[in-house]
């Protein structure tokens, strides 16, 4: 469970971020001064840490520097009662994570609060690579892992390791859910710069205006709503490193501003005049291909070879051989343990059928497939009946030039409506979630509504991805990922 420190004088505060907290899987603990906030970062060693910038007996920003040394990856959400633009920029300067204003917004407290718990995770936990240790004893340590001995993985860890403390760019390639931000995490932990911020932005999430705030900051009036100035990610990771996901989803406005920080180191705020001089490093992925991109003119070439540096690829999850058997292994006791359910093992015909589906969603299609199946299954051996209805070929599939072109929604012309009503029983899933005690019922949650409001529009829409798009209010880009890693695959209806 993670930590997270309240320092603020004000019990009205800590009531608010103690409520909003209520339904995180976190421990808030609170104190009401410097010298006890101190303390609590000593002996709670927290994930995340609210602090007011005006407390009793010393700045919030003056014990900044104090609290740096007893941590320096440690997320500081700042809180302030004054609106004036300096004290954002001063909080910002000295390494905040956040500023909050007062009045507090729950909402918001909860939004800000999970971002950096998140950003934490990914400085603090190490990544683990293979060796050829049992990939079961590591199940329940503080490491994330990446499985696999196949060729090409070795070859991607020969990677990390020939890049991680060079200063030069990264670009990890591969299709959607094998596993690129586990990459950048590795690259980072392993460089010059793992002392400092590490801090992630997934280009295909946010719009374009957003995208361009959420990166180089803005003025206050700068666009509709920035009722206040605001500190990009690159001014606030200053000596750190920035991961770019989905980077091929950037306008090409945007993609103008992020050559110019990594020919000049120098940007400046949406609306602004000041140019801001910062250092950082991005590591950048996509899934997307370059080539093509470049070649249809959606893609800056200059851009490319610019964040292009170093190259690592990441092969797809059909092309990794026995690595399929090690992942399976891990995962099997990585969720059963965390649904608190004694599952011995595979049945071996199951086992060919996990071996011989081709993972249109790799990895991460895989965790929610082992996943689902562990809470559905009744006894001590995943049996085929626990897999959905895909992996057992009771559906149609598509060959590597059509998913290719298309990305897969596999779904059969003779039962057309069967996930989406299985779906629609929400109760049901989160009542089953529930009494398995699962550890992750947010994101399980909401892939299960994504995986039907997707295929439901898609439905709908008669396959017809870019009307899919508008009607759901996502970027068609945005939508072929999502089809991707819900694992679904589209069938056009021609008449």
């Amino acid at each position: 469970m993670s930590k997270v420190v309240v320092i603020d004088d004000d019990p009205m505060v800590q009531e608010l971020i103690a409520a909003a907290l209520r339904d995180l899987p976190v421990e808030v603990s609170f104190a009401d001064s410097a010298e006890s906030g101190l303390a609590a970062i000593r002996t709670q060693e927290p994930d995340t840490l609210f602090l007011d910038i005006r407390l009793p007996d010393l700045s919030g920003i003056e014990l900044t520097e104090t609290i740096h040394a007893l941590d320096p990856k440690l997320p500081i959400i700042f809180i302030t009662a004054s609106d004036d633009s300096n004290t954002a920029i001063e909080a910002m300067t000295v390494g905040a994570y956040e500023l909050l204003l007062k009045p507090l917004d729950i909402g918001q407290i909860q939004e800000v609060a999970s971002r950096a718990i998140s950003a934490r995770r990914m400085m603090q936990i190490p990544v683990r690579l293979s060796n050829d240790e049992d990939t079961s004893s590591n199940v329940m340590s503080d490491q994330d892992s990446m499985i696999g001995r196949s060729a090409a993985m070795l070859e991607v860890y020969k990677d990390i390791g020939r890049v991680a403390k060079q200063e030069v760019t990264v670009l990890i390639c591969g299709e959607s859910g094998t596993g690129k931000e586990l990459v950048a995490r590795a690259v980072y932990q392993h460089s010059l710069r793992s002392e400092k911020p590490f801090l992630a932005v997934n280009c295909a999430a946010l719009s374009e205006t957003l995208l361009e705030s959420e990166l180089f900051g803005h003025e206050k009036g700068a666009f509709t709503g920035a009722d206040r100035r605001r500190i990009g990610k690159f001014e606030q990771c200053d000596g750190g490193t920035i991961f770019l996901d989905e980077v091929g989803d950037m306008s090409p406005s945007v993609q103008g501003k992020v050559l110019r920080l990594l020919q000049e180191q120098r940007f400046e705020r949406v609306g602004g005049r000041d140019t801001i001089q910062t250092d950082v490093r991005i590591i950048s992925a996509t899934n997307r291909d370059f080539e093509q991109m470049i070649q249809d003119g959606d893609f800056r070439l200059d851009l490319y070879h610019r964040l292009n540096g170093y190259r690592i690829d990441l092969p797809p999850l059909r092309d990794r051989g026995d690595d399929i058997v090690k992942l399976l292994d891990f995962l099997l006791t990585k969720y059963a343990n965390e649904a608190a359910k004694d599952i011995q093992g595979i049945a071996a015909e199951t086992l060919e059928l996990l071996k011989s589906y081709d993972w249109p969603g790799n990895i991460r299609e895989m965790q929610s497939v082992i996943r689902k199946a562990i809470l559905k299954s009744t006894g001590p051996v995943l049996v085929p009946d626990c897999l959905p209805s895909e992996i057992c070929g009771q559906v149609n599939t598509t060959t590597q030039d059509s998913r290719d072109a298309q990305s897969p929604l596999q779904e059969s012309a003779s039962r057309p409506n069967t996930e989406i009503n299985d779906a629609v029983d929400l109760v049901a899933f989160v009542d089953q979630c529930r009494n398995a005690k699962s550890t992750s019922l947010y994101a399980d949650a909401l892939e299960f509504m994504e995986r039907y409001l997707i295929a439901r529009v898609l439905e709908e829409s008669a396959g017809n991805q870019s009307k899919a798009a508008a009607d759901l209010g996502i970027s068609r880009g945005s939508l072929r990922k999502k089809v991707r890693e819900l694992g679904l695959s589209i069938e056009h209806h021609v008449e």
